[in-house]
């Protein structure tokens, strides 16, 4: 049986279509090392007949990375894997969780809970093509097929097939009603769901997510379940991950500050302007970089303003970095008087 290391699922971070690409990616990975990135979900049909090449691009540093595949072909989601084991990523997920309804017309996502002895066939072909690890992300039920007796047939039948960790999100998905949004939002979290798949399936690796929001959260959680995911938070305030390592992972390394990764950022930014990339496909990765600090709105309100325009080069970050400096400096100068 491939598995991986229990340490490196404690902490994750989400896949989440059209947020973690590979700039955004990076940019996370500037506050931790040891937190597991994923992939958007990447179809079968994309890598197959499409530009594999730039959905299966990435940075080095991006590493542990997981590719996300959506399909529903044994033979389709093999080949894919094999292409995403050969391209260098750490591991392979099956996407059995999204509940958009154009996934759902190419049997793709949240749909296939509904059919484990096809989920098994899937997992089984991945993980008979690859050497690296095949995980899956599902829900705790969907649509009337929603208790612990279906979420635990689920998981048993998948089991068999060898996969050792799932990643489960602690709501059901509504598939005909709601809004891939909503279904992030208004099925209410089940979290003991997941906790008693962890007790039912001692030997197995269960990863919970949906809903959390801090770093005590998260450890809590790890009181219950092997490791856990965070989504739209990581997103909205990346300077959570900046204790990560710390916190979670019993690192002894010194924690970065988010003056830092804007200067790495910029580093990046730069370079990867002079290969063509557009500004803008960047910055908007950042705005939620000084979330909570003084000058934080004008340092969002600049980029957003700015970075968009098609003459927009690196001084707009470097720029808009001006605005947590000036705040920085002004906040000193007033400490230092409060001291006279």
């Amino acid at each position: 049986m491939k598995t991986q290391n229990n340490f490196q699922h404690r902490f994750c971070v989400a896949p989440m279509m059209d947020w973690t690409d590979r700039h955004c990616r990076y940019f996370l990975r500037l506050f931790s090392r040891h937190t597991l990135l994923y992939t958007e979900m990447v179809t079968t049909g994309a890598l197959l007949h499409g530009e594999a090449e730039r959905f299966l691009r990435f940075n080095s540093t991006e590493q542990p990375l997981a590719l996300q595949l959506g399909g529903s072909e044994p033979q389709d989601l093999a080949a894919s894997a094999k292409m995403g084991e050969q391209a260098g990523y750490s591991e392979i997920n099956l996407n059995a969780g999204c509940p958009s309804d154009r996934v759902q017309r190419g049997k793709i996502g949240a749909c296939l809970m509904a059919e484990p002895e096809l989920v098994a066939e899937c997992m089984t072909a991945m993980q008979e093509a690859v050497d690296i690890p095949v995980t899956i992300k599902c829900r705790t039920g969907i649509d009337d097929i929603d208790s612990l007796e279906h979420l635990s047939h689920f998981v048993g039948t998948v089991a068999r097939s060898g996969t050792h960790c799932f990643i489960i999100h602690a709501r059901i998905a509504v598939l005909d009603g709601l809004s891939p949004k909503q279904n992030r939002e208004i099925p209410p979290l089940n979290y003991e769901r997941v906790f008693n798949i962890k007790e039912q399936y001692p030997d197995l690796e269960i990863v919970i997510n949906g809903g959390i929001r801090t770093l005590d959260q998260a450890k809590q959680l790890l009181g219950k379940v092997d490791g856990v995911m965070i989504g739209r938070e990581a997103y909205q305030n990346p300077g959570m991950l900046a204790q990560v390592d710390q916190e979670i992972f019993n690192s002894n390394e010194s924690i970065i500050s988010q003056e830092e990764v804007l200067e790495q950022f910029i580093d990046y930014a730069r370079e990867e302007m002079i290969s063509g990339t557009a500004l803008k496909h960047m910055s908007r990765h950042i705005l939620g970089l000084f979330q909570g600090q003084p000058g934080a709105k004008q340092f969002r309100r600049y980029l957003s303003e700015n970075a968009h325009k098609d003459t927009s080069g690196i001084e707009i970050l470097e720029q808009a970095g001006s605005f947590i400096r000036k705040n920085s400096t002004t906040t000193d100068s007033i400490s230092q008087e409060a001291l006279c």
